[in-house]
């Protein structure tokens, strides 16, 4: 019963903490270039968020979104990362001028997926912010799009499409990995799950389903974008595949504002 109530105390004090983290203004965003991978452009970015821990440092969103989804905090933190990385997407964009403006990714975790408020609140941070819905991605993942009536959230969607903005199926292959989801649901693009691009070259069971998707996906006219590259032969391979985009360490971590925009500059 001892143990039982530590780990009630803690984390009752990790939400508590959490709680107040939006309040001391402890959350940062980071972002990770997405990149053409035949051009080597930078085509976007993909705000992620991060908890500067007063004790404990910088803190990776994999340690604490979970606790935020499950005490219903993601709902704010969702909605501070998105209106911030909107705000500052929108002055890179006005900063450096290129062909094609900067796409802004963000996730859309499964609690803000189900609110009825969604659209609105989207609708009011891109007009605060300026930010052409058209620019900007919802990336979800078929489990959420699962986690209730399949009807309904194709309703969402067609709610979200209807706003403007582009949808991303994220981790595809890592869950269900259901080429049904690219008939149901109206998104605009598939985002390959890491777990692929690592073996890409060194496991053949990896490159043919890498090569599968992205063959089912430009037959549907969907961008592919790539996650985890980490080398030059991800790249040869991703390349060689037909995949237009990817992201990774090997171009870049996720950086502060102040790193991307010297990234911009390059």
């Amino acid at each position: 019963m001892a143990g039982i109530a530590c780990d009630v105390t803690a984390r009752t004090d990790a939400e508590a903490a959490l709680r107040r983290s939006l309040e001391r203004d402890e959350l940062r965003v980071v972002y990770q270039p997405i990149m053409h991978l035949a051009t080597g452009a930078v085509v976007g970015v993909e705000a992620l968020v991060r908890w500067a821990h007063p004790e404990r440092g910088l803190i990776l969103a994999v340690e604490f979104l979970p606790l935020a989804e499950e005490t219903g905090l993601i709902l704010p933190i969702g909605r501070w990362v998105r209106g911030e990385a909107c705000r500052q997407v929108r002055a890179w964009q006005e900063r450096y001028h290129t062909e094609h403006q900067l796409r802004l990714s963000t996730n859309l975790s499964v609690g803000e997926f189900h609110q009825a408020d969604l659209v609105a609140h989207l609708t009011t941070t891109l007009g605060e912010s300026g930010f052409s819905p058209e620019r900007l991605t919802l990336e979800i993942t078929e489990s959420a799009m699962m986690a209730t009536d399949p009807e309904v959230s194709v309703s969402a969607l067609f709610a979200l499409k209807w706003l403007g903005v582009q949808l991303a199926l994220d981790d595809f292959g890592k869950e269900y990995a259901s080429l049904s989801a690219f008939k149901r649901f109206p998104v605009d693009q598939l985002k390959v799950d890491r777990s692929f691009v690592a073996g890409l070259g060194r496991i053949p069971e990896d490159t043919a389903i890498v090569r599968a998707v992205v063959d089912v996906a430009r037959a549907l006219g969907l961008t592919v974008v790539a996650e985890g590259v980490e080398t030059a032969e991800h790249v040869a391979q991703l390349r060689e595949l037909g995949c237009e985009e990817g992201q990774g360490y090997f171009f870049a971590p996720p950086l502060v504002p102040e790193e991307l925009e010297a990234f911009l500059r390059v």
